[in-house]
C-alpha cells in the first residue's frame, strides 16, 4: 500500500481544513457551473440550509428505526410526498435509498425474489430493457444473476416497443423504461410498455432517477410530457433521486412500489444471528440520518412553488442552450429531449466531436463524452443560466478550431475517446478499464501514473493512456 500512516500526533484542524482547499484546487468547478452532471446545485443559501439539516442528524443511525423514530417519520413522509407527486395512491409504499444505483439494484433484486416466490419454475430469470437504460441495471444483473435482453432504440433514441415485445419470454421477470433516459434525455413510451406489462402480467419498473423530481413540474408548467408515473396502468415501481432535481443532499433516492405485494420481497430478515434478529428494508445496514433529514427538509422548504420556479428557469436555460448549439454549423441536437438534458453531435465529417470536448476542457469546462454514437452530453440546471453565453461562445470557438485542426482527432484524449467509441473488440476497452481501476485502488493508493504495458492493449493504439478520464464512461449521473 501507499506509504501513508495515521499521524502519531493529531494534525491541527485548521491545517486539515486548509489542506482540503489545496486538495480540491484541481477538481471540476461545479461552483462556477463548469460541470454538467455530478452536482445539482440550487443556490448557496439552499446548500447552507441542507448542511444545517444534515448536521442536526449527523450521528443518528437509521439501522434501527425503533431507536430513531424521528428518522422513520421523516422517511415515511418523504416516501408519501414522492408518491403523491408521482400519482401513487393509498396503497403505494416505498423506502429511501442511498442513490439511484441502490434503487435500481433493489428493484432488480426485488423482482427476482418475487419471481422466485410466485414463479419458482423460472430458473434463469431475464429482464427486458432499452439499450439506453442506466448502466446500474447491468450492475444489478451482474450481481443478482439476471440475464438482460436489450431492446433496440428507434431513430429518435426512445426504445422500440416492438423490440421489447419480441424479447419477452417465459423467463421474463420485469420490464424497464426510462423517464427520461440519461444519454439523450428522451422519454421512453411508458404507456405502450405498460400495456404490454399488463397483457403479459409482468412487473414494470420506470427509472425516473434523473427525471422524477423534475418532470412533474415541467408538466405543470405546460411543457409536453407523456404520462410516465403511476397514472400509467402496468407501472409497478418507480425510482427517483432526491439528490438530483429534488435538490437534497447527496445520498438520497426513493424507490416506490404500487403495493406491499412488491416491497415485501425487498426486505432482508435473518432470525438465527447470535446478535439478535436482524431486519433490513434495503442493502445498507447503517443508514446516515443526515441524508434522510436533508431530503425531508429540502422537499418541505422548497415546496411546489419553489420547484416550479427552479424548473421554469432550468427549462428556459435548456431552450437557450439547445438553440445556441443548433445554430453552430456542423452540430446537431439528438432526439427530442423532454427536460434539461441535451446530447449533441457533429454532423460535419470534418469536425470530430471529441476534439471539441478536448478544446472545451482546455477552457475549463468538464465535458461528458458518450458513445454509440459519439456525442457530448450536458445535464443542465437553473445554475447554468449564469454561464450560457460563455459556454456557447467557447463551444462555437471549439467547433471552428476542430474544423481547422482535423489532426487533433488523432491526438491525445480525442484520439483515445474516438478509438474507444469505435473499437469493435470491447474486451480491449474492458481490459484497459480493468487496469486503470487496479492501479487506482492498488498498492499505490490512487497515484495515476503510467500503467504497465499490455501487449493486446498496445495493439489497440495504447488505450491505457486515457487514465483517469476513462471513468466518465461509467456514467456521470
Amino acid at each position: 500500500m501507499a506509504n501513508v500512516h495515521i499521524p502519531k500526533t493529531g494534525v491541527p484542524r485548521e491545517q486539515i481544513l486548509s489542506e482540503f482547499d489545496a486538495l480540491r484546487a484541481g477538481d471540476a468547478d461545479w461552483r462556477g457551473a463548469r460541470t454538467f452532471s455530478l452536482v445539482y446545485h440550487r443556490d448557496d443559501e439552499h446548500s447552507a440550509f441542507l448542511k444545517e439539516a444534515y448536521g442536526r442528524f449527523f450521528s443518528e443511525n437509521f439501522l434501527n428505526p425503533m431507536a430513531f423514530k424521528s428518522l422513520k417519520k421523516m422517511e415515511s413522509e418523504v416516501v408519501s410526498m414522492s408518491a403523491a407527486m408521482l400519482h401513487g395512491d393509498a396503497q403505494t409504499v416505498g423506502t429511501m435509498t442511498s442513490g439511484g444505483t441502490e434503487s435500481l439494484l433493489l428493484a432488480v433484486q426485488t423482482m427476482r425474489d418475487r419471481a422466485r416466490a410466485k414463479q419458482p419454475w423460472i430458473r434463469k430469470p431475464e429482464m427486458v430493457m432499452p439499450r439506453s437504460a442506466h448502466v446500474a441495471f447491468d450492475k444489478a444483473a451482474h450481481y443478482f444473476g439476471v440475464k438482460i435482453r436489450y431492446a433496440e432504440l428507434a431513430a429518435d433514441f426512445t426504445v422500440d416497443v416492438r423490440s421489447v415485445e419480441k424479447l419477452i419470454n417465459r423467463n421474463t421477470i420485469m420490464l424497464v423504461a426510462s423517464a427520461p433516459q440519461y444519454p439523450h434525455g428522451v422519454l421512453d413510451d411508458v404507456s405502450s410498455i405498460g400495456a404490454l406489462a399488463l397483457r403479459k402480467n409482468i412487473p414494470f419498473h420506470v427509472d425516473a432517477c434523473i427525471g422524477g423530481f423534475l418532470l412533474p413540474w415541467v408538466e405543470k408548467l405546460g411543457y409536453p410530457v407523456a404520462p410516465f408515473d403511476f397514472r400509467v396502468p402496468g407501472v409497478t415501481s418507480i425510482s427517483a433521486d432526491l439528490h438530483k432535481f429534488g435538490y437534497a443532499a447527496k445520498g438520497a433516492s426513493v424507490l416506490l412500489y404500487k403495493s406491499m405485494d412488491y416491497l415485501r420481497h425487498q426486505f432482508f430478515i435473518a432470525t438465527d444471528f447470535p446478535g439478535g434478529i436482524y431486519a433490513s428494508p434495503g442493502m445498507a445496514g447503517t443508514r446516515p440520518g443526515g441524508a434522510i433529514a436533508a431530503a425531508w427538509a429540502a422537499l418541505r422548504s422548497i415546496g411546489e412553488d419553489g420547484y416550479l420556479k427552479t424548473a421554469k428557469l432550468g427549462m428556459e436555460t435548456t431552450k437557450a442552450f439547445a438553440e445556441g448549439i443548433a445554430a453552430i454549423p456542423g452540430l446537431e441536437i439528438m432526439g427530442k429531449p423532454v427536460m434539461t438534458i441535451l446530447a449533441f453531435r457533429s454532423v460535419d465529417p470534418g469536425v470530430d466531436v471529441f476534439s471539441i470536448a478536448s478544446r472545451l476542457e482546455e477552457k475549463g469546462w468538464h465535458m461528458d463524452r458518450q458513445q454509440k454514437p459519439p456525442c457530448l452530453h450536458v445535464t443542465l440546471t437553473a445554475h447554468h443560466a449564469t454561464v450560457k453565453d460563455a459556454f456557447l461562445a467557447d463551444l462555437e470557438e471549439a467547433a471552428a478550431w476542430a474544423k481547422l485542426h482535423p489532426e487533433a482527432a488523432s491526438k491525445g484524449d480525442a484520439a483515445m475517446y474516438g478509438m474507444m467509441a469505435k473499437l469493435p473488440a470491447r474486451g480491449l476497452v474492458r481490459s484497459g478499464v480493468q487496469q486503470v481501476l487496479e492501479k487506482m485502488y492498488g498498492p499505490d493508493g490512487g497515484v495515476m501514473e503510467a500503467l504497465p504495458p499490455d501487449p493486446m492493449v498496445e495493439r489497440a493504439s495504447r488505450i491505457l493512456k486515457f487514465g483517469e478520464k476513462v471513468l466518465r464512461f461509467f456514467g456521470a449521473a
